[in-house]
């Protein structure tokens, strides 16, 4: 069940079902440590820390901006209202696909903390088990058509959602040692309507797996592209 703390300058939405920890403290990594419940980390625009929770690991992550902007402003957005903001219009997606059966995330707490006319974020997700990016895999082996199949399949089922996912990539689809496919990294996505964008998805989609093939040689070919396509449009 959902759940929601809002107060002048703080707002939390989480699902008590999943987390019954200090809520307003199990946005900080120092408290995790302190439990010695961190199980991991990984780098990019910041350290998105691994915990253990009873019944679920997740992966808490602090929004940072890129680029260059984000150099000179790092982890501050403008505010325009709760429901507006990064962590929190994630969690709400990511509550909405799952409902609808794609293999996303499930998300566990969204934290905003407004600061003036700005604000922090930050999101625990699950930390989908067993799973690597498909950068990571086609490094070692090539797919086969049941894999891509699977992959196909819920790139399918969360257009079918309506959702466009603004940085689709092989960053962002995992597989599991089950075979089963994931999507991951809503940040900046949302819901739309109409169908043009669908075709924008998997032409950025299609330019990941060719700047891979240059960048980090992974073991694909225009043939496994064929088949992906094929399978999402069947």
């Amino acid at each position: 069940m959902l759940k929601t703390i809002e107060q002048n300058s703080l707002y939390i939405v989480f699902d008590d079902s999943l987390i019954s920890d200090d809520i307003e403290r199990c946005f900080d990594a120092q408290y995790w440590q302190h439990k010695d419940k961190v199980t991991g980390s990984a780098t990019g625009r910041g350290t998105t820390w691994f915990v253990q929770l009873k019944t679920i690991q997740a992966a808490l992550r602090h929004y940072r901006r890129g680029g260059l902007f984000g150099k000179i402003i790092s982890d501050h957005y403008f505010f325009t209202g709760w429901q507006d903001t990064r962590s929190v219009a994630e969690f709400h997606l990511l509550k909405t696909l799952k409902d609808l059966d794609v293999n996303v995330p499930t998300p566990i707490a969204a934290r905003v903390v407004k600061k003036g006319i700005t604000y922090q974020a930050d999101l625990l997700s699950e930390k989908i088990p067993n799973a690597q990016d498909l950068v990571s895999i086609l490094q070692q082996r090539q797919l086969n058509e049941v894999e891509y199949q699977a992959i196909a399949l819920q790139i399918k089922k969360m257009h079918q959602a309506q959702v466009n996912h603004t940085d689709l990539n092989i960053h962002n689809i995992l597989l599991d040692q089950q075979g089963k496919a994931w999507i991951i990294d809503f940040d900046k996505c949302y819901e739309q309507a109409d169908h043009e964008w669908k075709e924008g998805n998997l032409k950025r989609l299609l330019r990941s797996f060719n700047k891979e093939v240059n960048k980090r040689q992974i073991k694909w070919g225009i043939k496994d592209w064929e088949c992906l396509i094929k399978a999402y449009h069947q």
